[in-house]
């Protein structure tokens, strides 16, 4: 059975970036928001984002509110972020499969991949 799980890390602090609300879109002709939800202390959502038959093959984005995350942890930084919202897209392309999208943020810079 497949599904999509996600987990944030903070690599300037070296931690799990706990508290980091994420949004997940399904993009296409049929946009819309499926799901809002928040890192745990280990940086992780608590279960799948999707699985099963709400995981199917298409577009989707999973959007990081970085910048209200990095404002509440990383004391001085400036009023504008050079980081603040960071959106990734990725398609879904078989929905047997486990995709899971890592997110590694600092205040200048993020990385991501397809994870195990």
């Amino acid at each position: 059975m497949g599904r999509l799980t996600t987990h944030v890390l903070d690599t300037a602090a070296g931690r799990p970036a706990a508290g980091l609300k994420i949004g997940l879109h399904r993009l296409g002709a049929d946009a819309k928001l499926l799901k809002s939800v928040t890192t745990n202390s280990d940086g992780r959502v608590v279960g799948p984002l999707l699985e099963g038959a709400a995981l199917e093959e298409g577009e989707y984005e999973l959007v990081f509110h970085a910048g209200d995350y990095l404002r509440g942890t990383n004391g001085a930084l400036p009023s504008r972020l050079f980081l603040d919202v960071i959106p990734i897209r990725f398609g879904i392309a078989s929905a047997s499969e486990h995709y899971h999208v890592p997110l590694l943020i600092s205040p200048y810079g993020y990385s991501t991949y397809r994870g195990s």
